[in-house]
């Protein structure tokens, strides 16, 4: 299987992507952190869960909008920020771009993209959000909110989940870190993978971080930029008071990504944050996190219902969308599955992945008996069929007593 056109599934695109990429590229994407335990948990949280479905309801007239901060678009899900995306296909970030404005969904940039969000919201508009990370130099942030502002977007994400570098062993075994360190096995194992190389070199190799280039110096190579990147993040010495700034400058809807802990929740509606994503970045920073899914609960009941809760991290199928939805998420996001797709096949590929994903959400919406997004919620799931089935049973024995 080797044309867009056959995948019938994510799995499908990444096989696409495993093939078209060097092992050292294509570990980059899919590992995590130290024993990947993060990896495994976050999949098994989905895995483990059981929809219970309702039959003779009349569903011929399915629908899967949602609206969210006002704005409805065409499916619950939206592109998650994926780092150096560009490095794996060129022009990855505006493939990404272009797929979200075409499905009617939002696209996340990285704040570690190639293209610059300048570039994306050109193709985009309303539909590109940015993420924020923070820098050592306070200055940049502030000239990056700046920048969202200048170039009409509508919403950015404030990331607080990486306050230290993590111990990514893959990318360290394979020689991914700066300065990027080609061993001899690794040279020779990207020579099976001819395509990809060709390109790479063709159109120059690492390619420039595109919303870090103005803030190195005039004429800066890829690889200058990529060390001021990492010369300024992650920075450890991030507070609150660092939230509230942004949320001082930024006039559109902010969100606060990688909060985990009930009591973060709680504190970031304080500081005025409009939504929070649920996430434990794609299992890549701590390797003994529980899993969003698994977490996403207690930070509902933290916040209260009228808190936008966005989730990301291990989603795969349209399945898992709807799952979030009836744990309690207002909205999703899933990252390496349209970045597989943009890798395995560029543009088409985005739409091939998106495309996937709403053909299984409106699969499943038909087979649980929901007609839209709004009949969704904890009594699909089987914990609660349970515990209601069990109140009853305890119920109707005490009233035979």
């Amino acid at each position: 299987m080797s044309r867009i056109d056959d995948a019938i599934n994510i799995d499908d695109l990444r096989r696409m992507a495993k093939r078209r990429l060097p092992k050292i590229m294509f570990d980059f994407i899919e590992g995590g952190v130290e024993d990947e335990v993060g990896l495994r948990t976050n999949a098994n949280a989905f895995r483990d869960l059981r929809l219970v479905p309702r039959y003779y309801v009349d569903t011929s007239k399915r629908e899967q909008r949602a609206t969210l901060f006002g704005r409805t678009y065409a499916s619950p899900f939206g592109i998650a920020p994926t780092g150096m995306a560009g490095a794996f296909r060129r022009d990855a970030e505006l493939y990404l771009a272009q797929a979200a404005a075409d499905a009617d969904v939002p696209y996340l940039m990285s704040g570690a993209s190639n293209a610059s969000m300048e570039q994306g919201a050109k193709l985009a508009g309303k539909n590109l959000w940015y993420q924020i990370y923070g820098a050592r130099n306070r200055d940049v942030a502030a000239d990056l909110v700046k920048r969202a502002i200048d170039c009409g977007l509508t919403t950015i994400a404030v990331t607080s989940d990486v306050p230290v570098a993590s111990n990514r062993e893959r990318n360290r075994r394979n020689g991914f870190v700066r300065p990027l360190r080609m061993t001899l096995p690794t040279i020779l194992e990207a020579m099976l993978h001819p395509a990809w190389v060709i390109n790479y070199y063709r159109t120059g190799g690492l390619p420039m971080l595109g919303n870090w280039q103005p803030y190195a110096a005039k004429d800066a190579t890829p690889d200058q930029v990529a060390d001021l990147f990492a010369s300024q993040t992650p920075d450890s010495s991030q507070t609150w008071r660092d939230l509230e700034t942004i949320r001082n400058a930024w006039p559109g809807k902010l969100l606060l990504k990688g909060v985990m802990h009930p009591e973060d929740a709680r504190l970031a509606t304080t500081m005025g944050v409009d939504g929070l994503i649920v996430s434990n970045h794609g299992g890549r920073q701590l390797d003994m996190m529980p899993s969003p899914l698994d977490m996403l609960p207690m930070i509902r009941a933290a916040v209260g219902p009228d808190v936008p809760l966005l989730l990301d991290s291990g989603v795969r199928r349209g399945s898992d969308i709807v799952a979030a939805l009836c744990m309690g998420a207002d909205f999703v996001l899933t990252g390496r599955a349209t970045l597989y797709g943009a890798t395995a096949g560029g543009l088409p590929g985005v739409k091939k992945a998106v495309s996937i994903l709403q053909r299984e959400i409106d699969l499943v919406l038909g087979q649980i008996g929901a007609v839209n997004l709004d009949a969704l919620g904890p009594r699909y799931l089987l914990d609660t069929v349970r515990a209601e089935e069990e109140r009853r049973n305890s119920g109707a024995m005490t009233a035979r007593r």
